[in-house]
């Protein structure tokens, strides 16, 4: 690792871990810092919420790469997702621990009968595969399988969107925010494979094809 990308991890960890310590200071009041009124909502709101935009980050990084051909924002990938699991998987205790007092039965009700938790429960269940399989060795591991598993972060954003959107009662403008995002960040991807595909099949001699062509399959 190069000195200077070892510079933009270590800044980038702080970036992401710095609502967190933020979130503690308030919770301890320390220095006239305070959760408000409602401390159990202003924790599960900036936990949920950091965790939907460190997903939002992570879906931004192949595109801005394509772009810009800075390549090491790859490097920078792998934390981004982490803390949004992280964030994400401190909602979801907050919810159970603070809300529902650890009561299975009200959490399993919960999400069989309120839409919005079912498809946040469900993205967070599908990002633990992901925050498995992150490292250097399950990628060797699952080779061309890694990829393919990692596209699951397509679902959930797009149901932790949907979860966002379901749980905002009123005003739904910051929502669409991100509908119009996601919808941004997936539409770049399916004109990339679309291009990409349409310049293999160009490539490609019928006369010369004989057995099938396998390509490189780029990550999330």
């Amino acid at each position: 690792m190069t000195r200077g990308l070892f510079v933009t991890k270590a800044l980038l960890f702080c970036a992401c871990l710095a609502p967190f310590v933020l979130l503690v200071l308030r919770a301890l009041e320390i220095g006239g810092l305070s959760l408000g009124a409602d401390p159990q909502a202003e924790v599960l709101k900036t936990c949920g919420m950091t965790g939907l935009n460190l997903v939002m980050l992570t879906l931004c990084v192949t595109p801005i790469r394509r772009s810009t051909g800075l390549n090491r924002l790859v490097a920078l990938r792998r934390m981004l997702g982490l803390f949004a699991f992280f964030y994400l998987a401190v909602h979801f205790l907050v919810y159970i621990g603070l809300y529902i007092g650890f009561d299975w039965d009200t959490l399993v009700e919960d999400i069989a009968k309120r839409p919005y938790i079912t498809v946040g429960f469900t993205a967070l269940v599908l990002l633990v595969p992901l925050a498995v399989t992150s490292t250097n060795g399950w990628q060797r591991r699952l080779g061309r399988r890694w990829v393919k598993l990692h596209r699951l972060v397509y679902p959930i954003a797009i149901l932790a969107v949907v979860h966002y959107w379901w749980q905002v009662k009123i005003d739904v403008s910051d929502p669409l925010l991100y509908v119009v995002l996601l919808a941004v960040l997936l539409g770049v991807r399916v004109a990339h494979w679309r291009s990409a595909a349409r310049r293999r099949a160009g490539s490609i001699d019928p006369k010369a094809a004989v057995a099938p062509t396998y390509q490189r399959v780029e990550p999330p």
